[in-house]
């Protein structure tokens, strides 16, 4: 990571703070990002999920990791398929049950990890097959050890609160791209999209900017 990079990701102080760089990450303004492989942006199978991912982080959201709905042979030439999925940190107790609650009506299965009282930890949810076997699952606990290099060179306040944090895995019951309807659930979330009462799951108005 470059001195610039290092500077910009120490002299966050606020989730807000931490948000927005995590946002000017995943828009390829800032080259390299904590806990991830320098100057490498996101990967490439993730580029349609920006918009919405950006704007978890700018509402309150920090995103740690995502993949997108999909379904086919994989360049192994074995059958891969994926259930849309995406873990982030919140440490807002409002917010927090604005997620839940949203993706719960939705049928979403949702993972919690509580880091500020020590919850049982619950079962994580399988979110990619290959040829039938499970090569990932989202909504595990993150040790002390891993939470540090995922977090590193932040200040040491703000990684506190990001230590002691509530994680939430959200993912799609669904494998491949029926899955993908997570993202609108999202972006009518933080206002990326507003309804359509005829086809809801479709549109990509913007919310209407308050006067």
């Amino acid at each position: 990571m470059s001195r610039a990079d290092r500077r910009r990701w120490k002299s966050a102080k606020t989730i807000a703070d931490l948000g927005e760089l995590m946002a000017r990450w995943l828009e390829g303004d800032i080259a390299s990002r904590p806990g991830y492989q320098p100057h490498f942006g996101p990967d490439e199978e993730t580029a349609h999920l920006v918009p919405t991912l950006a704007a978890l982080c700018r509402a309150g959201y920090v995103t740690t990791q995502s993949q997108p709905g999909f379904a086919g042979t994989g360049a192994d030439g074995l059958w891969w398929e994926q259930r849309a999925a995406v873990e982030l940190v919140v440490t807002d107790d409002d917010l927090f049950h604005r997620l839940v609650d949203a993706a719960t009506d939705a049928g979403m299965f949702v993972r919690v990890h509580d880091y500020s009282r020590g919850r049982v930890p619950e079962y994580p949810v399988a979110a990619t097959l290959r040829d039938g076997e499970v090569v990932t699952a989202f909504g595990g606990r993150i040790s002390r050890a891993d939470m540090a290099i995922q977090w590193p060179g932040l200040d040491r306040d703000l990684y506190d609160q990001i230590a002691h944090g509530t994680y939430v895995s959200i993912v799609a019951p669904e494998y491949g791209t029926a899955g993908e309807r997570l993202w609108v659930v999202l972006d009518y979330l933080t206002g990326l999209r507003r309804e359509d009462p005829a086809n809801p799951w479709t549109t990509t108005a913007p919310a209407p900017k308050e006067s």
